[in-house]
């Protein structure tokens, strides 16, 4: 039996706890996940015979002693209880809440160390402490019942003795934590349990406890331990008496308390700018990237990104400090290498503005000269479309290596004077890219499965962050082919799903510590690393020193707000429009692109060159403000008229800013009524008008029943409306128009016959079934959304999801009526 339990209790689970152990290297034999049974005592079945006797704890259930720690080999035998368990599992995986209600937390003096460098709490003296100290253990099992809390670090309640005045509510509360504690890894520890009671009830049974009672002269009978584990047939407990572990003394218990207690020490004391290189830009990434990003003990870790390990998971519960993480990453990897040696593409798709850091703000004007694109609150076909340029980055860089007979960017740069950087892109929450399972979806899956595949030689390195890999539908078919070529894993508190099965060695860490693995997750390459908190101070300091350094040639990122509105006033394409242009364009909005171009329709001579906005949202009248505003602007004064006409309300002060603005650059601007409109479409419809011509219709299905009356000629409003979409391009007549009931513009075009007259689509709140059934295209894929547009142009088959020129403080959402 000795033998049997001398291998299963292995280093300081079983060993004898005097400075032979002191020395033994600490969280190396016991990993979190698993149940962890130590050394309790040892056993005498017959007199002579002597097994150690163990009792499961962690990650299985409770111990107890009926004996408080007041009798002086109970505090030995709990102080060794303590010494086991933290030295056995991962350091700073335990937080323990001391309780001492009877010697003023004399029971826990040995570990002061590790109070004092808030690895533990400071001991509870009375019940008002030992109530905080359950309330703590509840919170974390209701989180985890909930749902908030994946991966809780293990926390232990030991009691030295319980304080005066407790009584059967605090005992109903640790029943309570007793039954639901080992699923949500809260664990206890009991000297002094069950109490002694002069009268009355006791208190009730805790389940998942091994119990330790007293049996008289030095020796203890053993109960029945929790779960699958049995000493008897008849639910007795351990048919032996038992003497108990003689624990560690003070001197031994306060010796790993300070070596524990001064890496937590070297872990706090780490700090952001500690990490960062003393002088900036003196590394070369020809080879690859590395980032000393915290310490592994008190060793500095540093993460390499290279052909080796090219690309890198990172997971993480919510809380447990992905963010924080990867700032810290990206700043110290754009302090060792300049712009010509490294580029930053980053994109976050959750509602956070953890990439501002790298971009220049109103109240800081510095940012970080390696960022090319910033995607903050990020559409899914603006991830897309990063992909895709990367994807056409890396082509141009296959035939830059094929051109010099090299395959690896480390081979051209070492022939080759010209900047290559390495590129790093990083996607917070990525899932959300492929969340729809559709053709978006599928096409990202596609660019992403080649950038991990061929991007290593060519010098591109993806990190994906997210909460878990989980329930990713798209990836389903695809999950080894790409995550198979990120050999690099980082597994925050709850991010053990990256990592190998089996290996939940991140499942207990405390925040502020990750497991890195350069192996695809296989257990044996684990390492824990602490890092620092990358206070918003010190990243203004570092990236302000990394702004002074960068080149004049150095711009800003192209930075994308999900969230932000977008003005034509601002818009730098319009700015810079002149009269001086070879085909006029009516601009609507910014594509969802790289760069977020400014996009619009060619307003020349081909049939069909009308501008319809579809939609009850307001919006569609700021569209139609930014369409004539820009045309005005490719005119020189007088050059071309404006006919405008509005028939809601609610476009009122639009018209009103509209006619200011065309008056005072000295246009040719005329409102115009329901009768006046159609005396004007009546005579474009017969004759060519001496100058530009462009026809504004704000909520034009207002006036469609009034053009649908015949006059004295038998001919309709919507004859004349038809004839000058379908000639006036030609003489330069175009009608910009929007329409809030998307039916009545297909009747006033014509339905399917005059699809083509009305080349110029921009849709707004139009549902998309709707939408395919106008076009006749039931391909179309769009779903209204707050701040998005759908561009249409029939003539060159382009589909564009857009950002629509709003006037200033609309905040409208284009998914209710306007």
């Amino acid at each position: 039996m000795q033998v049997v339990a001398q291998a299963g209790l292995p280093g300081w689970l079983g060993m004898p706890l005097d400075g032979r152990i002191v020395s033994r290297p600490l969280g190396q034999d016991a990993r979190s996940g698993g149940p962890l049974f130590l050394r309790v005592g040892d056993a005498e079945p017959i007199r002579g015979s002597v097994f150690w006797a163990a009792a499961p704890f962690v990650g299985a259930g409770h111990l107890a002693i009926d004996t408080d720690a007041r009798d002086r080999s109970v505090a030995a035998w709990l102080r060794g209880v303590l010494v086991r368990t933290i030295a056995a599992l991962p350091e700073g995986s335990v937080r323990v809440l001391p309780v001492d209600g009877a010697m003023l937390g004399s029971a826990f003096t040995a570990f002061r160390p590790l109070i004092d460098a808030e690895a533990w709490a400071t001991p509870a003296t009375n019940l008002a402490g030992l109530r905080t100290a359950l309330d703590e253990a509840e919170q974390q099992i209701t989180a985890v019942q909930a749902g908030d809390l994946q991966a809780p670090p293990v926390l232990l309640i030991a009691v030295a003795a319980l304080p005066s005045g407790h009584g059967r509510a605090e005992w109903a509360r640790l029943a309570a934590i007793a039954h639901a504690g080992p699923a949500a890894r809260v664990h206890l520890l009991l000297a002094g349990w069950p109490p002694t009671l002069l009268h009355g009830d006791g208190p009730p049974r805790l389940d998942h406890t091994t119990t330790l009672s007293t049996a008289g002269d030095g020796w203890w009978t053993m109960s029945e331990p929790p779960g699958p584990y049995r000493l008897s047939t008849d639910g007795s407990g351990l048919a032996a008496p038992i003497r108990l572990d003689p624990g560690a003394s003070e001197d031994v218990a306060a010796e790993v308390s300070r070596r524990m207690a001064a890496t937590a020490a070297v872990a706090r004391r780490t700090d952001f700018a500690s990490l960062m290189p003393h002088q900036i830009w003196q590394q070369s990434s020809a080879t690859g990237l590395r980032a000393v990003v915290g310490r592994d003990g008190r060793i500095p870790y540093d993460l390499v990104l290279d052909d080796a390990t090219p690309h890198m998971l990172l997971a993480g519960r919510s809380g447990a400090g992905k963010t924080n993480l990867l700032l810290i990453l990206l700043y110290a990897l754009a302090s060792r290498y300049s712009p010509d040696e490294l580029g930053l593409y980053l994109l976050d798709f959750k509602e956070g503005v953890s990439f501002v850091e790298f971009t220049p703000t109103v109240k800081d004007p510095s940012w970080i000269p390696h960022a090319r694109t910033v995607g903050i609150e990020s559409d899914r076909e603006y991830g897309l479309a990063v992909l895709q340029a990367l994807a056409r980055e890396m082509n141009r860089r296959a035939a830059a290596l094929k051109a010099a007979g090299v395959t690896k960017l480390a081979d051209l740069r070492a022939n080759s004077d010209v900047a290559l950087p390495r590129l790093v892109v990083v996607i917070d929450e990525f899932q959300v890219l492929f969340g729809a399972n559709d053709a978006l979806a599928r096409d990202a899956v596609a660019a992403l499965e080649d950038l991990a595949r061929k991007g290593r030689s060519y010098g591109i390195h993806l990190i994906l962050a997210s909460q878990t890999l989980a329930g990713i539908e798209a990836l389903y078919t695809k999950k080894d082919s790409i995550f198979g070529q990120f050999p690099l894993r980082i597994a925050l508190p709850g991010g053990s799903g990256i990592l190998e099965p089996g290996n939940t060695a991140a499942d207990g860490l405390p925040v502020g510590s990750a497991v890195v693995n350069n192996a695809g997750g296989v257990e044996q390459a684990n390492r824990i690393v602490r890092f620092p908190e990358a206070d918003p101070a010190s990243l203004a300091a570092q990236r302000h020193i990394v702004w002074q350094a960068r080149s004049p040639v150095n711009e800003p990122p192209a930075v994308f707000a999900g969230y932000a509105e977008h003005h034509i006033d601002d818009d730098p394409l319009y700015r810079a429009l002149t009269p001086q242009v070879r085909r006029r364009q009516a601009l609507v909005g910014r594509a969802i692109d790289v760069g977020l171009p400014t996009v619009g329709f060619a307003m020349d001579a081909v049939p069909g060159r009308h501008l319809a906005v579809l939609g009850t949202s307001a919006i569609g009248a700021d569209i139609l403000h930014a369409a004539a505003a820009s045309l005005a602007a490719q005119h020189e004064p007088g050059t071309a008229r404006f006919v405008i006409a509005s028939f809601a309300a609610v476009a009122d002060q639009v018209v009103d800013d509209l006619v200011a603005s065309l008056t005072a650059a000295g246009h040719d601007c005329t409102e115009a009524d329901g009768g006046t409109v159609r005396a004007i479409l009546a005579d474009l419809a017969t004759s060519a008008p001496e100058k530009p011509t462009y026809l504004l219709a704000f909520a034009a299905d207002v006036i469609v029943p009034l053009l649908n009356e015949r006059g004295p000629e038998r001919r309709t409003g919507l004859d004349d409306l038809r004839t000058v979409l379908r000639q006036g391009p030609g003489h330069g007549v175009h009608l910009l128009s929007w329409w809030r009931v998307a039916r009545r513009f297909s009747d006033a075009i014509g339905g399917s016959a005059g699809r083509e007259d009305v080349a110029c689509l921009v849709a707004l709140n139009v549902p998309g079934s709707e939408l395919s059934s106008l076009l006749g295209d039931h391909t179309l894929s769009w779903q209204p959304r707050s701040n998005r547009a759908l561009l249409l142009d029939r003539h060159d088959q382009r589909q564009r999801l857009i950002v629509p020129f709003v006037r200033p403080g609309r905040h409208d959402d284009i998914t209710e009526p306007g």
